[in-house]
């Protein structure tokens, strides 16, 4: 009778983990679903606010044909640009300060600050990259984070070996990014873009799974406020890995205006 007890009492908190993990899983997919609105939306509106259709109003064409006005020289052409290219990495960086200091609340409404700043600084995307050529990445982009996420759900293999490795190729990717800004040349370009989808595929399954072993290994304290940040900054990785993805594979794919 005992040992019966002890097992219903086993299957028991392992069902209550179970459901718990997948409203946590729920929250950060959720949550980096919202962020990924609030940017695309932003970019989308922003890039119409600095175009104009009227010759008189025009300070600059763009070698695709798009007349930019006032407000789009100072936000693409003006030293500001590098305010707006650095100031999503400066948050990122912040964010593990953020996630110690902030209550979960706090910490979600800088995920969603970060996600708009994030907005404005790829609204030039729209000026560059025809609209169906976006949309179709953007497709192939979710299709491909689908199932490599769920790969890092469900596989058995312990994948945070990965982990060391592909940070290391994410500082190499930031410092030939920041290299390329000056050298302008094609091939590391293509270069970089490619083993950004390599580096980014392999952060999702990777990512994934940590929010997962992260959930299972906290389980048992149920700290309220731990879970939340804990979902905020899983959305945050998430978010960051389906970003990078889609722009290293618009930049290999894209078709241009």
């Amino acid at each position: 009778m005992a040992q019966y007890q002890s097992v219903r009492t086993t299957t028991g908190v392992q069902a209550d983990i179970d459901a718990g993990l997948r409203a946590h899983m729920n929250k950060v997919y959720g949550t980096m679903s919202v962020g990924l609105m609030v940017t695309a939306l932003l970019a989308w509106a922003i890039s119409g606010l600095t175009v104009t259709t009227d010759p008189a109003q025009a300070v600059l064409m763009m070698p695709n044909g798009a007349m930019l006005n006032d407000f789009g020289r100072t936000i693409y052409l003006s030293p500001l640009k590098w305010v707006i290219m650095f100031a999503p990495l400066a948050l990122v960086f912040g964010s593990g300060i953020a996630a110690q200091k902030m209550s979960a609340a706090g910490l979600q409404l800088y995920f969603y600050v970060y996600a708009a700043l994030m907005g404005l600084s790829l609204s030039s995307i729209f000026l560059v990259y025809t609209g169906f050529s976006i949309a179709q990445t953007f497709l192939i982009t979710s299709i491909a984070f689908a199932g490599l996420s769920l790969y890092g759900y469900t596989t058995k293999k312990d994948i945070s070996g990965w982990g060391s490795f592909l940070i290391m190729g994410v500082i190499g990717l930031i410092v030939a990014s920041i290299v390329n800004i000056f050298l302008q040349s094609p091939m590391i370009m293509f270069a970089i873009s490619a083993l950004g989808v390599l580096i980014f595929a392999g952060l999702t399954a990777y990512d994934t799974q940590k929010i997962k072993t992260d959930y299972i290994a906290h389980a048992h304290a149920m700290d309220s406020e731990w879970l939340g940040k804990s979902a905020i900054m899983g959305a945050l990785n998430l978010y960051l890995d389906f970003i990078n993805l889609f722009i290293f594979l618009l930049q290999m794919f894209g078709s241009r205006d």
